[in-house]
């Protein structure tokens, strides 16, 4: 690192945790604060414009995620002058700590929410739970949940054997079941993947008038990734924040998917596990006509291959 006094612009990736604290807490100086809570959990925020983006998110994942090592609410406050409050967690910790129910006791005592004309929670896997758990604490707020748990108390879920670990904590108590404390919500979005199981299973639990779910169907496990990568990401919390998330709109947005290769491959190895020979031909004569990808050319040729082959056998038998 240099001299020169870090900014939104500096990139934070790999550094040690306590560095990394560090330089945020001076970049966030002037426009906002760094506070910690308790050993594993920190509150980052920086006031700019009348929009709140509050995202919960690891501190792991901010260094896979951005190519600058930063919180990706970020993003949204460099490019659209939104304010960001980040909770940040060292790990996968659904955020249950009681100095986490403190600090957003404290936001409520203050009127913090209040001061914003339009405030969004955001999250993906445990930090989607929080974000939708949390939510409580800003009536009318908006919340864009991916993948999320609604509980991991296993009287209730007990099918979910992923995060065993976790079920020592009490998920009971205060923001503790995820869906019931969207009921405050102006609005909920739920975007999952139907097949992957235990997070469709998850995503069935925030049935509720005001919540609408959203599916990206074969994509698979890491959506938050998938939605960065193809681009769709900030629309996406874009039209949350406006209040234009609608079926229409989300499915234009997600034709990102036609060029995108990991849900053709998803695609391409679901056709061909389920015998579907004549999508799969479909599926790689189009990929194959539209962009360099061996895979679909070769799986194409094989399957011509075979169909001329049959074709033949039948005439010889003739």
């Amino acid at each position: 690192m240099t001299d020169e006094t870090p900014t939104l612009e500096t990139s934070l990736l790999d550094l040690p945790r306590r560095e990394w604290l560090r330089l945020v807490e001076e970049i966030v100086d002037e426009d906002g604060y760094l506070e910690s809570l308790g050993r594993r959990h920190h509150a980052i925020f920086v006031e700019k414009g009348n929009t709140l983006l509050v995202t919960f998110e690891t501190l792991q994942g901010m260094h896979a995620l951005s190519d600058m090592g930063q919180p990706l609410g970020w993003e949204m406050l460099r490019d659209h002058g939104w304010s960001h409050l980040c909770l940040a967690s060292n790990g996968d910790t659904w955020f249950r700590d009681k100095a986490v129910y403190g600090y957003f006791d404290r936001l409520i005592d203050d009127g913090f929410f209040d001061e914003f004309d339009n405030v969004v929670f955001y999250g993906a896997g445990p930090c989607a739970y929080a974000a939708a758990a949390f939510s409580v604490s800003a009536p009318g707020a908006r919340v864009l949940a991916i993948q999320p748990q609604a509980t991991l108390d296993p009287r209730l879920t007990e099918w979910d054997d992923r995060f065993t670990d976790m079920r020592i904590q009490d998920f009971t108590t205060r923001y503790g079941y995820a869906p019931e404390m969207l009921d405050a919500a102006e609005k909920g979005y739920v975007i999952y993947d139907p097949r992957e199981k235990l997070d469709a299973m998850h995503a069935a639990l925030f049935t509720r008038p005001n919540v609408d779910k959203y599916r990206m169907r074969f994509m698979g496990d890491a959506l938050q990734t998938d939605l960065l990568e193809m681009g769709t990401w900030a629309p996406l919390l874009q039209a949350v924040a406006t209040d234009q998330l609608t079926p229409s709109f989300f499915a234009e947005l997600y034709r990102a998917r036609r060029d995108y290769r990991p849900y053709l491959r998803n695609l391409l190895d679901s056709f061909e596990a389920e015998g579907r020979t004549g999508l799969a031909e479909a599926l790689c004569s189009n990929v194959a006509s539209r962009m360099r990808a061996p895979r679909f050319a070769i799986t194409l040729r094989r399957i011509q291959n075979a169909r001329a082959q049959d074709q033949q056998d039948a005439t010889d038998q003739d």
